[in-house]
């Protein structure tokens, strides 16, 4: 695939940020008609299908070793299966959407102790200031939703899932940028969703009565998470890897809950105290400290 122009390359982290954020808002909207899994594998088919068929139109590229292929595969199982199927199981086992964005901010600083052991990437000083900002940003911004009754058992069993979407999240940005960092997006992505799908589908039958209420406002969720999400937003994270250092690709994903939390507040009228908006500057300095070199 050729290299993005420069204008829009430095416009391809924001666009991210706001396409990435928008999961959080179709989730929101589409959990209560579908189980978890069962909504994820419904996504991956229709996924699988559009990009298939746009990839046999096109006559994109294949990769040409099997190894290759392999390596995209399990790319995807840590991207797409193990970090989607995470966040959505945690959310649904009555995890507060605030701590499994805590968990999952943890992401950035994991990924750039990962950089330099897997990847070789040197963390400067500057950018390790920068992640350590930009987490106590997502904490601030999170803090107000973040209340946990329950039991020491049930918060294991609420947290599992999201530790686990941690892991996948961490491990597939490393592991993509390491073992298979260019590929053709199109078939990459019916390469990354056919091994998720397996997985997801087969978990879903066996955890989940697999039904469906078709409304509206599923149908609508279902394809804003498809054509936006995991057409748009995955091919987006995917240039970003290919492109950039594992560090500075992790540190965008510290801007996803502040940019949750304005779409909240304009969609669904939820609240932002002086503490968020506080947290969503912290966190917007952080970013930028992490990612200037």
């Amino acid at each position: 695939m050729p290299t993005l122009p420069p204008r829009l390359a430095a416009l391809t982290p924001l666009l991210f940020v706001l396409l990435w954020s928008t999961g959080f808002i179709g989730a929101k909207f589409g959990l209560p008609y579908a189980e978890p899994l069962t909504f994820l594998a419904t996504r991956y088919v229709l996924v699988i299908a559009l990009m298939g068929a746009l990839a046999l139109l096109m006559r994109a590229p294949w990769p040409k070793d099997l190894r290759q292929v392999g390596h995209i595969g399990v790319a995807g199982l840590l991207l797409q299966a193990t970090y989607l199927g995470g966040v959505f199981m945690a959310i649904h086992r009555g995890l507060p959407a605030g701590v499994t964005a805590l968990v999952v901010g943890m992401q950035p600083l994991l990924t750039a102790l990962g950089a330099g052991w897997l990847l070789g990437e040197r963390v400067t000083p500057r950018q390790w200031a920068g992640l350590a900002l930009g987490f106590v940003g997502v904490t601030l911004v999170v803090s107000n939703k973040v209340s946990v009754g329950s039991g020491l058992a049930e918060l294991g069993w609420m947290l599992a899932p999201a530790l686990a979407a941690l892991a996948g999240i961490t491990g597939g940005t490393l592991y993509q940028k390491r073992f298979c960092p260019s590929f053709d997006l199109r078939t990459g992505a019916v390469i990354q969703f056919v091994p998720s799908l397996t997985v997801t589908g087969f978990l879903a039958s066996r955890s989940e009565t697999m039904h469906i209420v078709w409304s509206g406002q599923f149908v609508f969720a279902l394809l804003w998470l498809v054509l936006v999400l995991s057409l748009g937003a995955i091919s987006l994270l995917n240039v970003l890897i290919r492109n950039g250092s594992a560090v500075n690709v992790a540190s965008l994903f510290y801007l996803t809950p502040p940019t949750t939390a304005l779409m909240a507040w304009m969609l669904f009228g939820e609240t932002l105290s002086g503490v968020a908006l506080a947290g969503m500057v912290v966190a917007v300095a952080g970013v930028w400290l992490a990612r200037k070199v």
